[in-house]
């Protein structure tokens, strides 16, 4: 393959047809959650919310959620692609169409989908396109999933209102974040799992444009109270 056509999978989504095979069987890390405890491919609680979101490298991402009281669990892992159960090394080569994602399952009586929303907004830099700081490729996206469409709705209310303070902050650039209905996961393997906590010394350089995410995230919120 020529080195154009490796440059240009940084870049560029894979087709159907581009796209790695993957294989049927799902992986499910056998642990518990480095720093809440629970198992972290454990059943959803009933009444508990499920999100996807792509904020670049996934062990940053991961952290600026495990702490929020009303989250019940985060997990690192895939998400927004074709290829079926992908590794992290298929995933890296920019043929699987996956950006790496935190999934974040929360108590909507405890904790807002608006606050959620404003940490991922302030946690990474969502107008990059296909990259995060020095993090080149697809994988490195943002991205927002959610399981139906009135969670949908709130969400892309949201990328409105930030996109909104980006410009009155002087912010150069639009917000490419993607954002659909789709909550298909694929687990990360076991060691990126909670990895900045796991592993002493260990840094992610995910950065955010240092833009509050403004009064549209202490809004009424039709899940529940606020967080």
């Amino acid at each position: 393959m020529s080195f154009m056509r490796l440059l240009s999978q940084k870049f560029t989504l894979p087709t159907e047809a581009e796209a790695l095979p993957g294989r049927p069987e799902a992986f499910v890390p056998q642990l518990d959650h480095a720093v809440l405890g629970r198992p972290l491919g454990g059943a959803v609680p009933e009444g508990y919310r499920t999100a996807l979101f792509g904020m670049g490298c996934y062990w940053g991402a991961e952290k600026r959620f495990w702490s929020v009281p009303g989250v019940h669990v985060t997990a690192a892992g895939y998400a927004g692609g074709l290829t079926p159960n992908p590794t992290g090394n298929e995933v890296a080569t920019g043929r699987t169409g996956h950006a790496e994602v935190v999934r974040v399952v929360y108590d909507p009586a405890t904790v807002s989908l608006r606050k959620l929303l404003a940490i991922f907004w302030e946690g990474h830099d969502p107008t990059e396109g296909m990259r995060q700081g020095d993090d080149i490729g697809t994988q490195f996206r943002s991205m927002i999933l959610v399981p139906d469409q009135e969670d949908l709705s709130l969400v892309e209310a949201s990328r409105e209102a930030y996109a909104k303070a980006l410009a009155a902050a002087g912010h150069p650039r639009a917000i490419t974040t993607s954002l659909a209905v789709d909550t298909t996961f694929y687990f990360a393997e076991a060691y990126q799992q909670q990895h900045l906590a796991r592993v002493e010394g260990a840094t992610c350089g995910t950065r955010g444009c240092g833009v509050p995410a403004g009064p549209f995230f202490d809004g009424p919120n039709p899940e529940g109270p606020l967080g």
